[in-house]
C-alpha cells in the first residue's frame, strides 16, 4: 500500500459511517456450535488487521473471489462448489450467517472456501494485499431505503476508493440489487469512476448472469413482480 493510499484510508476510517448494524438475530444451536467446532477449518481471524497470506490459507495459488455480505451463505457456497479452480473468501459481520455458511461448506466438503467474521472495510484496507483480488462480489446489500439512512449504503464513491487498490487489473466487480434507486446509484458511481469499464453493451445493466445462483428471496421477489439489476465492471 502506498503512503497516499494509507493516508486516504486513515481519513476514510476517521469519518466512516458503517454500512451495517449488528442486530441481535436469533442463532440456532447448530450455528453456534459451528462457530466453535468448524472455525479452525474455515474461519479466518482478521482481528489483528494484518495482511493475509492467501496462498497459505488455501494451500494453493489460485484466482481469488471475495464476497462482501454473503448472508446465510447458500448462494456463496453454491458458487464456490461450481467453481473449484478459484478460491472463495466470504466476509460477513453477522455471526448466524457465518455459522450457517461453515455448516454448508462442511456439508459439501469444499476446500476452496474460507470465511471472515469481521468488518469488510477493515479487511479490504488492512488484510488484503494490493492487487490480490480477481473478482469482488456484492449481492443484495442493505439498500437502507429511508432517505436519512442513504449515507449508510455500502456502495458509493468512497467505497470505490477503498476497493480499487486490492483489485487486480482486469478484475471484475459483480453487483446485484432488487432496489432500483440503489441500482441507479451504483451505476452512476461506477460509470463515473476512473479506471473502471462497464461490461454492459449500453453502459447500464447486464442480463441476469448464469453464474449467480437464484436465491429463494429473489424467486419470491420475481413472483411479486420485483425487479433485479445486475452490474459487472472491470478494473482497467
Amino acid at each position: 500500500m502506498t503512503e497516499k493510499n494509507a493516508e486516504n484510508n486513515a481519513l476514510l476510517e476517521k469519518h466512516r459511517i458503517k454500512s451495517y448494524v449488528i442486530r441481535a438475530g436469533r442463532m440456532t444451536t447448530a450455528q453456534s456450535n459451528a462457530l466453535t467446532e468448524l472455525a479452525p477449518k474455515y474461519l479466518i481471524d482478521s482481528s489483528a488487521e494484518k495482511p493475509l497470506d492467501i496462498a497459505a490459507i488455501f494451500g494453493r495459488e489460485a484466482p481469488l473471489v471475495v464476497e462482501i455480505g454473503f448472508g446465510m451463505g447458500k448462494s456463496f457456497v453454491e458458487m464456490a462448489k461450481a467453481d473449484p479452480l478459484r478460491n472463495y473468501l466470504g466476509i460477513e459481520v453477522h455471526p448466524p450467517g457465518v455459522g450457517a455458511a461453515m455448516m454448508l461448506i462442511e456439508k459439501e466438503g469444499l476446500t476452496n472456501v474460507k470465511v471472515i467474521n469481521y468488518d469488510a472495510y477493515l479487511v479490504l484496507t488492512k488484510c488484503l494485499k494490493p492487487q490480490s483480488v480477481d473478482i469482488l462480489q456484492i449481492f443484495f446489500p442493505d439498500p437502507w431505503p429511508k432517505a436519512r439512512h442513504h449515507k449508510r449504503r455500502l456502495i458509493n464513491d468512497s467505497f470505490i476508493d477503498v476497493i480499487t487498490p486490492v483489485l487486480k487489473h482486469g478484475a471484475q466487480v459483480r453487483m446485484a440489487t432488487d432496489w432500483q434507486e440503489y441500482a441507479e446509484e451504483m451505476l452512476e458511481c461506477f460509470n463515473k469512476a476512473e479506471g473502471f469499464t462497464n461490461t454492459s453493451e449500453n453502459n447500464t445493466y447486464i442480463p441476469r448472469p448464469e453464474w449467480r445462483p437464484l436465491t429463494k428471496f429473489e424467486l419470491r421477489g420475481e413472483r411479486l413482480g420485483h425487479g433485479v439489476w445486475d452490474l459487472v465492471f472491470i478494473r482497467d
